[in-house]
């Protein structure tokens, strides 16, 4: 049986008093929301903690509100499940309901939390092993290590993103707030993220994500595509998300995002396919470009499920599916 260590834990009713908490010792402490990512991460030693500060109590984090415009505003503690029935969601942003709904099972999804799922551990299939079987050659560099055993010769560690949410919400130019005893400040959730798979956040170790701020669809049409070994439970070993306007005449592309999730130790932008397809009218030939175009900054290694090459030929494939789909 794997057992957590010994920690002080902390369960304050509000976010000020969370930030307060955080603000002591922040490289010692570590804040849990649902717990699907962390205690298992805690069990195998991958993360420690002196102190954890749960956010369970502090209601001002739960639930969606609508603004003016017909946007949404979502408390970072609100569960995936709760996320998956909101008629809202399945109305306004399908495929935003659609990624959060293939996030591990229905078990999981009633613990786990969207922002929770936003700052997800990045995941490597050396580094999620148990401690033992990490020991037994050497740690990596992304816990106590020096060498990426994925590539040793790299400098940095590629630990893969493997958020479902963060590219579909980044799709629909969502942002984020974050809140420190310092004060609060919201960035767009592009700027959240690193491509470091030590590093891979922007967020402050003093700061809370609190919510995510999804503007109005207007006319976008939205989707995501994840492709995984199962058909339940299993992370990304690709995600694409994509939001899609079109003209008056229903073929020429107004504006276009396309984001790429399980690929690099960060969430990516396929800003070439997009500058490409904008002003254009859609059709076979033009996919075909726009898809090779995306699969350009993606660089997936040998470092999670199915062969890396496969996954970065079939980057093309979900980029000409989810445009036909949208488009359709």
């Amino acid at each position: 049986m794997m057992r957590l260590p010994a920690f002080r834990f902390e369960m304050p009713e509000s976010v000020e008093d969370a930030a307060a908490i955080l603000a002591e010792a922040p490289q010692s402490t570590r804040l849990v929301a649902g717990g699907t990512d962390l205690w298992p991460n805690m069990k195998r030693r991958h993360q420690g903690a002196e102190t954890v500060v749960s956010l369970a109590k502090v209601r001002a984090l739960f639930g969606v509100r609508e603004t003016a415009d017909g946007g949404l505003v979502i408390g970072a503690m609100t569960s995936l499940t709760d996320l998956v029935a909101d008629p809202r969601l399945a109305d306004r942003f399908p495929g935003l309901a659609r990624a959060i709904a293939s996030i591990s099972s229905p078990v999981l999804r009633n613990m786990g939390t969207i922002g929770g799922n936003l700052c997800l551990d990045t995941r490597c299939t050396y580094y999620n092993q148990n401690e033992e079987w990490r020991r037994s050659i050497d740690y990596c560099m992304k816990e106590k290590g020096e060498v990426c055993w994925v590539a040793p010769n790299s400098p940095r560690c590629w630990a893969v993103s493997s958020t479902d949410s963060a590219p579909a919400f980044l799709a629909l130019g969502a942002s984020v707030t974050l809140v420190s005893a310092a004060g609060a400040r919201t960035i767009p959730l592009e700027e959240l993220y690193v491509d470091d798979g030590i590093n891979y956040l922007a967020k402050r170790r003093d700061e809370i994500l609190t919510e995510i701020h999804v503007p109005a669809p207007g006319a976008r049409k939205t989707t995501y595509w994840k492709l995984r070994r199962r058909g339940s439970i299993d992370y990304p070993v690709l995600g694409v998300a994509c939001s899609l306007e079109l003209e008056a005449d229903g073929k020429t592309v107004k504006d276009v995002a396309i984001w790429l999730g399980a690929v690099r130790s960060a969430p990516v932008r396929a800003a070439e396919a997009e500058d490409l397809l904008r002003g254009q009218v859609l059709g076979d030939a033009l996919l075909d470009e726009a898809a090779k175009l995306a699969r350009k900054p993606a660089s997936p290694l040998d470092n999670t499920d199915y062969v890396h090459i496969w996954r970065a030929k079939m980057v093309e494939r979900y980029v000409v599916g989810i445009l036909r789909e949208l488009s359709a």
